[in-house]
């Protein structure tokens, strides 16, 4: 049995869409981050690095949402979330790496900005330029990823739809328009007239973004 820990709304939520689209057997741990149990020591000793998600198989911990994405679509190849193609594939995995490393990142210097400084005047300046720098990213993906079809690899769902999703709910909050990106917004509501959406957004008492 896997046991994805989880905080509600947090990136983990594409990891927990993943493995109900993937029809996996799981059970869900939350972990509470406004009490920090992140950073205590029952969590940690599941995941020394104090984030989530946190994917535990029966090989051992596994972090990190690329790589659970990955294993999750990998171990459950009946749900089709991988592209057959390889150049497809590619592209996927493309399109998840910038999601992870360059606009998650954009996003966390709003809320986490003591991880690369320590002046609260810097802090500052991360929050403000925010908007900005995940707006390009969202240009992004806008522009250059959302032009084929209704899912983020053309006509065919894969495991970065969920991902996308996750990270495109945090539009609001980082002062952003959803109107501004037509494309990304209409994603968004497409995934939640999904059945696996509905249900993991449920379990985490989160409601649809969506009108």
């Amino acid at each position: 049995m896997l046991t994805l820990y989880s905080s509600p709304g947090a990136c983990s939520l594409a990891s927990h869409i993943a493995l109900r689209d993937a029809g996996a057997a799981f059970e869900l741990a939350r972990v509470d981050f406004k009490s920090s149990q992140q950073r205590g020591p029952d969590y940690l000793a599941i995941n020394p690095k104090g984030r989530v998600p946190a994917l535990v198989t029966d090989h051992g911990v596994l972090t990190e949402t690329p790589a659970i994405l990955g294993y999750v679509a990998a171990t459950h190849p009946e749900a089709g979330l991988l592209p057959a193609d390889p150049w497809t594939r590619a592209r996927m995995d493309s399109l998840v790496a910038f999601l992870c490393a360059t606009l998650h990142v954009a996003h966390a210097h709003k809320f986490r900005g003591s991880r690369w400084a320590d002046d609260p005047s810097s802090h500052e300046d991360m929050r403000r330029k925010t908007p900005e720098t995940v707006g390009a990213a969202f240009r992004h993906v806008e522009d250059e990823c959302l032009r084929d079809g209704p899912w983020a690899m053309g006509d065919g769902y894969s495991l970065a739809d969920p991902y996308l999703y996750t990270v495109a709910r945090w539009m609001e909050g980082d002062s952003l328009d959803p109107a501004d990106f037509p494309k990304v917004a209409a994603h968004r509501a497409r995934m939640e007239t999904r059945a696996p959406v509905r249900a993991a957004l449920e379990a985490e008492g989160l409601d649809p973004v969506s009108a």
